[in-house]
């Protein structure tokens, strides 16, 4: 299993630069959802803490269970403007005829999943058997049984990671940034991290058809991204996500696209 600390050195490259950065991938043949699709939106995994002096996370409850009560209600409004038949489980035991633990079960196979995606397509080690593949990666026939029972064609997953910089944090920053008008200017120690990444899956294949991560970070501590933990924040966080679904490479044939360009701040 890729280990959930890995994916963190994504966000803390991108503190450096002080911005926000989206990259997404997708399987070739692709088409984004529309029509009379059925979507099963997953609850987000989600996680805030509180960026310590010393540059550590200190996950909190609180903060978590704000986030992805917010995160939820802004899945629902974008969700609401795009069509289709989607409903959204909170809780394992919410879908008819799949018990819990199945459920469970493919929520953390596609945690797995999702995390060696990360690793081998945005923190650069490559597996030369995916290369030029778009996406190749499959929850197998756990997902497809998961199809078969309900009836959607789609999942859809979502994890997110914020660190909130503590006022120790931000006062390390501003004495380092005071030192500067002195002559001496202290290493900068960044700010607010966050990673979100998002996948689609098709439940009649298993396979995972389209992939997108979100990479926010500041400089200096107290400056923030979108907080998470209000309305605002989270819903900044679902359009940077989902609100550009781009198809895959053959099926974007004939399709004038328009290039995102990185957010600067």
């Amino acid at each position: 299993m890729v280990k959930r600390g890995l994916v963190i050195a994504l966000a803390a490259g991108v503190a450096l630069s002080g911005c926000v950065q989206t990259r997404q991938y997708a399987d070739v043949q692709f088409t984004p959802p529309s029509g009379d699709y059925k979507l099963l939106v997953l609850r987000p995994d989600v996680t805030v803490g509180s960026l310590t002096t010393g540059g550590m996370v200190e996950p909190r409850a609180d903060w978590t269970d704000e986030a992805r009560h917010y995160i939820v209600d802004a899945l629902r409004t974008q969700q609401a403007g795009r069509g289709g038949k989607v409903t959204f489980i909170e809780h394992r035991n919410e879908l008819p005829g799949v018990a819990a633990q199945e459920l469970a079960d493919v929520e953390r196979l596609n945690y797995v999943v999702d995390q060696s995606i990360v690793l081998h397509k945005y923190l650069g080690d490559y597996l030369p058997t995916k290369r030029g593949k778009g996406l190749d990666w499959t929850l197998g026939q756990d997902a497809v049984k998961l199809g078969q029972k309900t009836g959607y064609d789609y999942a859809l997953f979502m994890h997110a990671e914020d660190a909130q910089a503590s006022g120790g944090r931000i006062a390390l920053g501003v004495i380092g940034l005071a030192g500067c008008f002195i002559g001496f200017c202290a290493p900068n120690v960044g700010g607010q991290q966050q990673l979100d990444y998002a996948s689609l899956v098709d439940l009649k294949t298993g396979e995972v058809v389209w992939f997108n991560v979100v990479m926010a970070g500041s400089e200096i501590p107290g400056i923030k991204f979108g907080d998470l933990r209000t309305p605002a924040g989270a819903a900044q966080m679902v359009d940077r996500l989902l609100g550009r679904m781009k198809p895959g490479k053959e099926a974007a044939k004939g399709v004038v696209m328009t290039p995102e360009v990185p957010e600067k701040h």
